[in-house]
């Protein structure tokens, strides 16, 4: 099956789409450096990468007749800036707000599927009408906009539209995930926007979370095999979190076996990788940046939870982000292929720019398993349509 992915950084959620079965006619990234990641690993021979059809530049000059009825899914991350937290706030009247290219290439390639990947600041009630917005343009994007009409002028004939018609041609679902839930090892907190063609399935659902935090508990202090399975002697593990105590008295009390897998920690995520030095690189990015420091409201990561999410920052990594603390309490950034593993690239991946980029661009990143799970639910769910013809939305 075939896709275009959009807004590709460096192509944490393009390579999880691939792993899941899709091979991307197009790739597309504006960012000079992330860009260059792209094509590092392309010229490298990479799996899936080696294949991808790289484009770089503005997402608004691409030109989609080339592929017209040729695509199966539609993939990507527009810009979070104007709906994250911690940005300005500014959603759609951002000049970053690319939603409306994500939605100009549904309405001319009108793939049977869909998924973009956001902060879950969109979810946030500042922005739920814009968000009812997107979920109509998505679920009708033969009603485009006109010419000087204004989004939310839009949005009242969507409205009408939808109340006269009542039939979506694409079936959408917008919901918040965590990352760790399905087999991140970081607790990443993200908005995804999943549309199914409805001549396809219009009855699908959200794939399940197939990890847990109860599982990980369990694994942890009801049974003790992670802390066995690591080498930890009872001397060496942390202090039970306040958050923790009440699930864990449960666990042992009930003694009923948590369903799915544990959590990945850090500690699993980093297995093997030798402690980072200053020196020399052994290890492709695994050096170590010195100048981390704890910040009010910014402990860093542990090693036996899932690690924080990893940030960019407008100017790099931020004070007291992306960082790892030791059991004694010091802390030390994590290195780039630290941070690599945590987003889920493999060991041979390898990154192009200086570390204000890197930092950037892997804590832009989608997790590659997350591109993976839902990229599997969707081709799980055109397989069963593989004979279908595309059907023209007027």
């Amino acid at each position: 099956m075939h896709s275009v992915e959009l807004f590709a950084g460096c192509g944490g959620l393009a390579l999880g789409i691939a792993d899941a079965g899709f091979e991307h006619a197009l790739v597309a990234e504006y960012d000079a450096q992330a860009h260059a990641t792209l094509l590092l690993n392309k010229s490298r021979g990479l799996r899936h990468v080696k294949d991808w059809g790289l484009k770089h530049g503005d997402v608004c000059e691409i030109d989609y007749s080339h592929l017209a009825k040729t695509v199966d899914l539609i993939s990507g991350g527009p810009p979070c800036q104007p709906f994250s937290i911690g940005g300005k706030h500014k959603g759609p009247t951002d000049t970053r707000n690319m939603w409306p290219e994500a939605i100009r290439a549904v309405q001319e390639l009108q793939p049977k599927a869909f998924v973009f990947e956001n902060v879950r600041g969109l979810l946030r009630p500042a922005f739920e009408q814009y968000l009812y917005f997107l979920r109509l343009q998505l679920s009708y994007p033969e009603v485009k906009g006109k010419q000087a009409e204004t989004w939310k002028q839009h949005l009242v004939r969507l409205i009408q539209h939808d109340k006269k018609v009542g039939a979506p041609s694409y079936r959408v679902l917008i919901q918040g995930i965590n990352a760790a839930d399905y087999g991140a090892p970081q607790k990443r907190h993200r908005a995804i926007v999943m549309g199914v063609r409805a001549d396809v399935n219009s009855d699908f659902t959200f794939p399940s979370p197939t990890h847990t935090r109860e599982k990980l508990l369990w694994n942890q202090y009801v049974t003790g095999e992670y802390w066995e399975r690591h080498e930890i002697s009872k001397a060496m593990r942390p202090v039970i979190a306040e958050s923790d105590k009440a699930i864990i008295a449960e666990l042992r009390e009930t003694l009923k076996l948590p369903q799915g897998r544990a959590w990945i920690t850090t500690r699993d995520a980093l297995d093997g990788l030798p402690r980072p030095i200053s020196t020399a690189e052994e290890i492709a990015h695994h050096l170590l940046h010195r100048g981390a420091r704890i910040y009010v409201g910014h402990t860093g990561s542990t090693w036996d939870q899932p690690a924080k999410a990893l940030k960019a920052g407008a100017h790099g990594v931020p004070g007291g982000e992306n960082i790892i603390v030791s059991r004694k309490g010091s802390v030390r950034y994590f290195t780039i292929r630290e941070m690599a593993r945590l987003q889920g690239f493999p060991d041979n991946y390898n990154f192009s720019g200086p570390w204000v980029s890197l930092i950037r661009q892997l804590g832009n990143a989608v997790p590659v398993q997350v591109g993976r799970a839902f990229g599997r639910e969707i081709y799980d769910i055109l397989s069963a349509k593989t004979s279908l013809k595309y059907k023209k939305i007027a």
